[in-house]
């Protein structure tokens, strides 16, 4: 069992061009000073090119054990912020609080690099999941693989969803009942709903996770919808994965 070469090839650059553009946007938020998920985007930079190099077999730079290590890692991470969210803990701006979806990313990850020395047998050229061969009893553990692809699917459609303008076809209807003032306080809201990942108290939310508050008026969060994208393109390719392993 295996997908096309040009499809693994594919997503393996997808997945590199993510790698790059979340380191990216860690130098440029520092820069700038705009906010963004350094935990979530860091994990998104190892994340991408560990699947670029299980997708093709020239790309990997690192041995599996190593890659179980950094996954490992963030899977305690996240799970110790995930804790923290739901004792309502504060935390620092620049960190995701809404960690659950990287919390079982990496998880993902770790079943994969667990999984993948065994159950892949590479065939003439392809090589990297391009070229899968399950055996019988790693077979058994599939409904884990589907279980995961399945969730990761689901959330790459929850956070399009999130990109959906709805708020401001109602502040233009508000608008035209409204006074002078009271229309200059709806172009106000109409300019922060423009912006669907923005949340009340200058919080902004990239993809389903919540950025951090801005520093200021002129620092607001750091290209939220290229984060979603970012994290749409993330769980697509995870998913298709982790459909080549069942």
């Amino acid at each position: 069992m295996g997908g096309p070469f040009w499809l693994t090839s594919t997503f393996a650059a997808l997945m590199l061009t993510v790698a790059v553009y979340c380191a990216g946007r860690i130098v440029v938020a520092r820069w700038w000073r705009r906010p963004t998920e350094l935990d979530s985007d860091g994990a998104h930079v190892f994340m991408g090119v560990a699947m670029a190099g299980m997708l093709v077999t020239g790309l990997r730079f690192l041995p599996a054990g190593w890659w179980e290590a950094v996954f490992a890692v963030g899977a305690v991470w996240f799970g110790g912020r995930m804790l923290q969210a739901r004792r309502r803990a504060s935390g620092s701006p620049w960190r995701c609080p809404h960690p659950a979806p990287h919390l079982v990313e990496c998880v993902a990850m770790l079943y994969m690099f667990l999984v993948l020395p065994a159950a892949v047998a590479i065939r003439g050229t392809a090589g990297g999941m391009g070229a899968m061969s399950v055996s019988a009893t790693e077979s058994r553990f599939s409904f884990v693989a589907l279980l995961l692809a399945l969730f990761m699917f689901g959330y790459v459609v929850w956070v399009g969803d999130r990109l959906q303008l709805r708020a401001p076809a109602l502040a233009l209807a508000g608008q035209a009942s409204a006074g002078p003032r009271d229309n200059r306080d709806n172009a106000d809201a109409l300019a922060s709903a423009s912006n669907p990942t923005e949340l009340p108290g200058g919080a902004a939310a990239a993809g389903g996770c919540a950025g951090p508050g801005p520093a200021g008026p002129g620092h607001p969060y750091l290209a939220p919808r290229c984060a979603a994208l970012c994290k749409m393109a993330m769980g697509i390719t995870m998913g298709y994965m982790l459909i080549l392993m069942l």
